[in-house]
């Protein structure tokens, strides 16, 4: 275990996207080490100790020491090998669609969670859900559940909200000033909800990082309303890296950046557009979509959604002057 400090330190070194901070977390490791502070301490009780101490310079969520119950291979992080994790992850879990609905009023609800599985293992079943709700003439993401995701994702479901054109979204910064990664809405197959209808986004504390990265650009494109609580803040991609038996030192490579404000949600969260709880959040943005939709008139074969979205939306304030 004694070897283990040294070999994060030096991972930091190499690997952080914040080369100034890595110098400063490696002294900090390596002066709580000789105090004794991880002194006996098995690996699951290491990870507990370290990653507060890791995350004590500039609070990098995404920056931590973590124990694996399951003995972690050597190739545990390259990409085959998360790619079939994320496979197997995503058949358990409809590819991260838990729930896509058709709500009174032409109203559609989908919701992604555990997270924004890769295109390559859960594209086909978002693409899936995204052709249900494409004639909803509303659409509520739910992300309040969603704990991050693959970047591609992001791309990818940005791309059911625009026209024909590709919209830029948040790129990747990593050391090498030189090294920046554009980001773009991914060209998407079939019917889109397109680039003009509304679109509310729930958010709550648990959301994180590609959760968070496609509310902030829905939000910062004003493409959609962000309804909920503030995220977690974390908006550094991450790399693994196995220092023992069972324990993972997961270390940023590099750093989100808006093409419009050079900014990102790190350390912030997304701060939603209409604060309320993770409990509220959907009934306050079902009613606002209730009211777009019978915003639109009452003709044709429009009466009957309007029709279900008025009933609806006389029994959600019910529900809220009972409450």
């Amino acid at each position: 275990m004694s070897a283990v400090i040294p070999h994060i330190a030096k991972l930091l070194d190499e690997h952080y996207v914040f080369p100034e901070v890595a110098a400063e977390l490696g002294a900090r490791l390596a002066a709580a080490a000789a105090e004794g502070r991880y002194d006996g301490a098995d690996q699951a009780r290491l990870a507990e100790l370290v990653t507060p101490d890791l995350q004590s310079v500039n609070n990098d969520l995404h920056l931590r020491l973590k124990y694996s119950e399951t003995e972690l291979a050597d190739t545990h992080d390259d990409e085959e090998t998360q790619l079939r994790q994320m496979g197997e992850w995503a058949d358990l879990t409809c590819g991260g669609v838990a729930n896509a609905q058709r709500l009174a009023g032409n109203v559609g609800l989908l919701k992604i969670a555990p997270l924004l599985f890769p295109p390559a293992v859960a594209g086909e079943r978002v693409t899936a859900a995204m052709h249900l709700l494409a004639a909803t003439d509303a659409l509520i993401l739910d992300l309040r559940e969603c704990l991050g995701g693959d970047p591609d994702m992001v791309e990818w479901a940005y791309g059911f909200f625009t026209g024909a054109e590709p919209v830029q979204l948040t790129g990747m910064a990593h050391r090498d000033p030189a090294d920046f990664k554009q980001s773009w809405s991914s060209h998407v197959p079939g019917p889109k909800f397109g680039p003009d209808k509304p679109v509310w986004v729930l958010t709550s504390a648990t959301t994180f990082s590609g959760g968070e990265a496609l509310s902030f650009d829905l939000q910062e494109r004003g493409r959609a309303v962000v309804v909920g609580e503030r995220t977690r803040g974390g908006a550094h991609p991450r790399q693994g890296f196995k220092v023992d038996t069972h324990l993972e030192v997961t270390i940023p490579t590099a750093r989100s950046v808006s093409p419009i404000s050079g900014g990102n949600w790190e350390g912030t969260g997304v701060v939603p557009d209409v604060p309320a709880t993770a409990a509220d959040a959907l009934p306050e943005a079902h009613r606002r979509a209730l009211e777009a939709v019978i915003a639109l008139g009452d003709t044709g074969f429009r009466r009957q959604n309007t029709a279900e979205a008025t009933a609806a939306l006389a029994g959600l304030q019910a529900a809220q002057d009972d409450a």
